[in-house]
């Protein structure tokens, strides 16, 4: 389409100079000669906002226009907790409550330091090596308004309550030291905020400090797309020093404006719901940190938070005053309790006891079933589009250089235009350099993500997290491996992926000779030998054999399988060399994520 002789095109809020010039069909280099003769200095890879997008498009004769974010799709009902509980609700009934704000970013930024200055108490030196070891939840007053804070053990914690359909926050701040800039676990902090869709403030700490480089930092976050107000951009960006107690006032103005554009609400006048933030034991029973999202909470109420129930016996505010009852946005810690509910586990008010044990019944029946339930893997990826259940691809990339994520995402969204462009949407939520870690799985969990890696190892814990949560990880050795299988998924000829699960281990304790070759005697040390399943032989932690088990007895009788703790002899097909402190693996192949 052409307007005033020009070509149009449609510029997202942010661009990279590359994403530009390939979007305009220039050379980058071009586009870097236009900006510095408007007095901007970028590099290739670096964030520009859509005004400076704009003139750039000007000057090479396009009619820029501002490229809107597509609507949300509707789902079959809401999904997250701040959808249900304000689904049903009478507008007229809804009350401004304070907002809720999650505290994220690099270790040692100074997150509960920051917290500890806008409380005027000193949390941090309570800590164990004043590094928080749990969340906390915290409520200060700001000009006759309140705000309420999490103060979280990292931004793993925050996702797995998000993970598990708990939408505690309604705004970020992204704590970011001076001295130090942007550090690999400020942008996996970034990446859990962006995908919760949360707005988000930076609070530029320690800029005190002799070593603190404003500038430089400031363009890091604008590299993140996160470009400064004063840059052009419409992130807030606070300056603050919190062991001097700078910038604290503009801190919290930043979250009530913010806060003010959000239209946060609830319903005062009906029975609370909400999340379980933490929960412990200690010399008075099961204690319970829980964040009141909608309705009231009141002494003498029964709950059911997950699996457990009881009655408020007792409620304290963060200052450990007792209270008789707490609004929306309050977080309180209950007494009660008959046993230690989870992290990100839904609390109600239940109308009697009997209902509460009912509903907590139900709610680990559901558990039990969702784990059980396998998210979004490439194999159903077409079968799922197709059925329309799916309209979002969101992707977390992990390479063993920076240099590898840039070609590998631009694949994937050639990929998505060329064979899906009307039915699916690709959002990489996180891309960086290093290991697949158990943040990552985490962070796919949560956001119904894959995980693609690239010449990466995968973390040992990740790797389980993964098996249990149901989250498709490929790693790749050749580019042209990625383009191949998300071809193939995208039409639908992705083949099932064969997926290998160890059942147990057993050590070799004894060798009998038979009649054709050699027994094991064994004793299963975790898990389970089974019949007819396969086994690896290890020596000294190498292979020295892989087949079938040919035979398994206990004592005379043959058996179908051994559980840990008992003894039994093993016999494999085609292997005659068993020595004493030989280590059987039993494992089975299985397909998985069929379509």
């Amino acid at each position: 389409m052409r307007q005033n002789g020009r070509k149009e095109i449609e510029i997202p809020a942010t661009i990279t100079v590359r994403e530009l010039a390939a979007l305009m069909s220039v050379s980058p280099i071009d586009v870097i000669k236009v900006l510095m003769h408007n007095g901007i200095m970028a590099s290739i890879n670096q964030r520009i906002d859509y005004e400076t997008a704009a003139l750039v498009a000007h000057e090479f004769g396009f009619e820029p226009r501002e490229q809107r974010p597509p609507e949300a799709v509707e789902e079959e009902g809401p999904s997250l907790l701040w959808q249900r509980l304000y689904a049903g609700e009478d507008p007229s009934k809804l009350k401004p409550r304070p907002p809720v704000v999650v505290v994220l970013g690099h270790v040692d930024h100074g997150k509960t330091t920051l917290l500890d200055a806008i409380r005027r108490t000193n949390v941090a030196a309570q800590e164990v090596g004043q590094i928080t070891q749990r969340i906390g939840a915290y409520q200060v007053e700001y000009n006759g308004r309140k705000i309420t804070f999490l103060d979280t053990p990292g931004h793993e914690a925050f996702t797995q309550m998000r993970a598990r359909g708990a939408q505690v926050t309604d705004i970020a701040v992204l704590v970011v030291a001076a001295d130090d800039g942007v550090m690999p676990q400020t942008r996996e902090a970034l990446a859990h905020a962006r995908a919760a869709r949360l707005p988000i403030i930076v609070a530029l700490n320690k800029i005190d400090k002799p070593t603190a480089n404003i500038e430089r930092v400031m363009s890091q976050l604008a590299e993140l797309g996160l470009v400064p107000q004063e840059y052009g951009g419409d992130t807030i960006v606070v300056k603050v020093s919190a062991k001097q107690r700078i910038g604290i006032e503009d801190l919290l103005e930043a979250i009530l404006l913010v806060a003010e554009t959000r239209e946060i609400k609830a319903n005062p006048d009906r029975p609370a719901v909400g999340t379980v933030i933490d929960a412990r034991v200690d010399r008075r029973g099961p204690v319970a940190t829980l964040l009141v999202q909608n309705g009231t909470l009141k002494q003498g109420d029964i709950i059911v938070a997950g699996a457990t129930y009881g009655r408020v016996r007792a409620m304290f505010d963060d200052r450990g005053r007792p209270l008789k009852k707490a609004p929306p946005s309050t977080p309180v810690e209950v007494l009660g309790l008959s046993d230690v509910p989870e992290a990100g586990d839904l609390f109600e008010v239940a109308e009697s006891e009997r209902q509460a044990r009912e509903l907590a019944e139900r709610r680990a029946a559901e558990r039990q079933r969702q784990r059980q339930v396998r998210r979004m893997s490439l194999e159903d990826l077409y079968r799922r589009m197709q059925a329309g259940k799916v309209r979002e691809f969101n992707v977390i990339i992990k390479t063993d250089v920076q240099g590898s994520i840039e070609p590998i995402a631009g694949l994937l969204q050639r990929l998505v235009e060329r064979h899906a462009k009307d039915q699916l949407q690709l959002n990489i939520l996180h891309a960086d350099a290093g290991e697949i870690s158990v943040s990552d799985v985490t962070l796919a969990a949560a956001s119904d993500a894959i995980i693609i890696g690239f010449n990466v190892p995968v973390d040992a814990a990740a790797k389980r997290l993964a098996e249990s949560e149901g989250v498709d990880i490929r790693v790749y050795s050749v580019i042209y491996h990625i383009e191949e299988d998300l071809e193939k998924a995208l039409k639908g000829m992705l083949a099932p992926t064969i997926q290998e699960r160890i059942l147990g281990h057993a050590e070799v304790r004894q060798v009998f000779k038979v009649k054709g070759g050699q027994v094991a005697g064994c004793y299963v040390r975790d898990g389970e030998i089974r019949r007819n399943a396969l086994v690896r032989v290890l020596r000294g932690g190498q292979k020295i054999h892989e087949g079938r088990i040919a035979s398994l007895k206990r004592y005379k009788d043959d058996v179908t399988e051994v559980r840990a703790g008992y003894e039994c002899g093993v016999g494999l097909e085609g292997f005659h060399d068993f020595a004493v402190g030989d280590i059987l693996e039993c494992f089975v192949r299985e397909e998985v994520g069929a379509a």
